[in-house]
């Protein structure tokens, strides 16, 4: 198991940690952004973290029938804890801003299916693909992300969350920003915001 410390300086080597003035895909604003796309490039480092988690899951979940990833984040992580876990994996993309499941992927009925995020906030895009589990009557026995940066005020998701490693980064409204913010040029990131 990697230490806190260790996985810091791996996400900061990989430049997946940022500092700056983001407003994240819920809204919020942040001084730190978690790019877990640039870790993830680096698959030969990303591996002691991905394998982290995936002995976390199994140790919390028992029997997992499916997992499912919210894009684009989630992608690359779903995919590579399905290839540790030995389990399908599929993925959800927005179609006209909602949720939806496309390229010929379906969730059965009564599948107990977990979500796989790189990095929860407030769980929104979670809570969105819970949508599809629902509709398709399974099961969705919980979420796991890389970074759990939620905390009690933002958090949307009622069930625990299994993570690699929990930051804690504060967010802010808009109306509500500290002057060390405001005086920091926006930048944009993730994938909401693509039109």
């Amino acid at each position: 198991m990697l230490s806190h410390k260790k996985s810091l300086s791996i996400l900061r080597k990989t430049n997946a940690l940022l500092d700056g003035h983001f407003v994240l895909s819920s809204g919020l604003h942040s001084s730190k952004y978690i790019q877990c796309a640039k870790l993830l490039s680096f698959p030969h480092i990303a591996n002691k973290i991905c394998e982290s988690l995936a002995k976390n899951i199994k140790k919390n979940f028992k029997k997992i029938d499916l997992i499912l990833s919210p894009a684009m984040g989630g992608i690359v992580i779903g995919y590579e804890i399905g290839r540790l876990l030995k389990k399908e994996t599929i993925f959800c993309e927005r179609v006209k801003g909602k949720f939806a499941l496309r390229r010929g992927f379906y969730i059965k009925k009564n599948m107990r299916v977990i979500i796989v995020e790189d990095v929860i906030t407030t769980g929104k895009s979670s809570l969105e693909c819970a949508k599809l589990i629902k509709k398709s009557k399974a099961k969705l026995i919980g979420f796991a992300s890389i970074i759990d940066r939620s905390n009690k005020k933002n958090l949307r998701i009622k069930k625990k969350i299994i993570s690699h490693i929990k930051l804690d980064v504060p967010t802010f409204n808009k109306k509500n920003l500290p002057k060390y913010l405001k005086s920091k040029p926006i930048t944009l990131p993730g994938s909401r915001f693509i039109k």
